[in-house]
């Protein structure tokens, strides 16, 4: 059996071009008083935003997991924890770039990512064309690869009451290189 084989005992996760791989990112934050709300790198005017370690984009963070787990690369709080004072009130922005930058070392590419944010108030209808580009500009992809859409709780869970916001993401990577997943190195 090959080194990098996936049933070889090597943890690192291998490449094949043309390979896919689907991710499922979750995450959820409390809303609490003070605007404003940043979701999906946008910032919506609000008079509450999320609660987090970092600025708690909830979408981002949600986007990250599916990136990072799709390319079995563990999750957000692997490669970000939130013991560590550097990431404190940090960027999601910077922490889904360096996330993605992370996928693409291992040989992959992101083909489409369909994102659903789970809020009851504010609604992200009105600002989700907003949302897939801003999305789309830190992935450097078109915005046909990015689908973000909304739901309501419907009044009920701590969603329907307004207590919080929860996101989920589900990305297809696409092998492009063949890879290790050591640190960008590539088996050619």
């Amino acid at each position: 059996m090959a080194p990098d084989s996936p049933s070889s005992g090597n943890d690192s996760p291998s490449t094949i071009p043309g390979m896919v791989r689907i991710g499922l990112g979750h995450d959820s934050h409390r809303l609490v008083p003070g605007g404003p709300l940043r979701i999906g790198g946008t910032e919506i005017p609000f008079d509450k935003h999320l609660d987090g370690h970092s600025d708690a984009d909830v979408l981002l963070h949600a986007l990250s997991d599916a990136l990072l787990g799709a390319a079995a690369l563990e999750d957000i709080g692997h490669w970000f924890p939130d013991t560590d004072p550097a990431n404190q009130d940090r960027d999601s922005a910077e922490l889904l770039v360096a996330c993605y930058q992370e996928v693409c070392q291992h040989g992959y590419q992101l083909v489409n990512a369909d994102c659903v944010v789970h809020a009851q108030q504010p609604r992200i209808g009105p600002h989700r064309e907003a949302i897939c580009k801003r999305i789309a500009s830190l992935l450097a992809v078109d915005t046909g690869c990015i689908s973000v859409k909304a739901k309501t709780g419907e009044g009920l869970g701590p969603v329907g009451r307004g207590e919080m916001i929860q996101a989920e993401c589900v990305v297809l990577l696409q092998a492009v290189t063949m890879g290790t997943g050591e640190g960008g190195k590539r088996n050619e």
